[in-house]
């Protein structure tokens, strides 16, 4: 068949795959504990503070628990500012403060007006677009900046990016910009697909071209960008993306040479 119709059959079999998958991939046992603790190995603060919780839902997958350790624990007990996209139920907002501490900033943003009542019980929430860049800047701009953005909004191809290169830029150096839930990069209803041009992974290897820029001819893909990320880690459906100066790597032979 033509390229156009078997490209559009494979989206269909996709979304038909999301569905499946999100089913199967329900935990049905009883111990959410233990299963964290098992596959990978951590049994932190914040492990407890997730299967405890009795306040208003959270909705993680497993295995963002001890990814959220490795990135975000050296930020409890600081005065660090960090913006979640993507409010929902108000329940992540409740685990964020409980593990990062009184003295965070924390800001929850959300489409949906309903989430206005989580304004003021465990941080700030305002209600906007994830892809308005004035509400951005607006919403930084109330936080007195931002030095970590998670990105667990609409998981739209189009969303996270326009988020991405408008918050970027405007992170703090040093800074980390997590982005969840990213399996949507590969269904055609969330903008991607698995050889879609729009998959935000194909994005991420541009940064990376970016990021190695020293090392070739071209122009900046994202000029946004340019010289300040210095790590890019992909994780199932979560990526990380560090923010610092990136200085021109050197290197140097120490030893006696025979």
């Amino acid at each position: 068949m033509p390229d156009s119709r078997r490209g559009a059959n494979r989206g269909n079999q996709l979304q038909g795959y999301k569905t499946m998958n999100m089913r199967k991939t329900r935990f049905t046992g009883t111990d959410i504990a233990a299963n964290i603790r098992d596959k990978y190995g951590y049994s932190g603060d914040l492990l407890d503070i997730f299967v405890g919780n009795q306040g208003p839902v959270v909705h993680k997958w497993h295995h963002y628990i001890p990814l959220y350790d490795r990135y975000l624990g050296q930020y409890r007990g600081t005065s660090f500012k960090f913006l979640e996209i993507g409010v929902s139920k108000g329940g992540s907002l409740q685990m964020w403060r409980k593990f990062f501490g009184p003295d965070a900033t924390i800001m929850g943003i959300d489409i949906n007006p309903d989430c206005a009542r989580f304004d003021g019980q465990a941080g700030m929430v305002r209600i906007g677009s994830q892809d308005d860049p004035e509400f951005l800047s607006r919403v930084v701009a109330a936080m007195g900046g931002v030095d970590v953005v998670l990105d667990d909004g609409s998981h739209r191809m189009e969303h996270i990016r326009a988020s991405f290169e408008h918050l970027f830029p405007r992170l703090s150096t040093p800074g980390l910009y997590i982005i969840e839930d990213l399996h949507t990069a590969y269904w055609t209803k969330f903008g991607g697909g698995l050889d879609s041009p729009r998959n935000f992974y194909r994005y991420l290897g541009d940064l990376i071209d970016d990021m190695h820029g020293w090392t070739h001819a071209g122009t900046p893909k994202v000029p946004g960008a340019q010289g300040s990320i210095t790590g890019i880690h992909v994780h199932d459906s979560i990526a990380v993306l560090e923010k610092a100066v990136a200085y021109t790597p050197v290197h140097s032979r120490v030893g006696r040479q025979d």
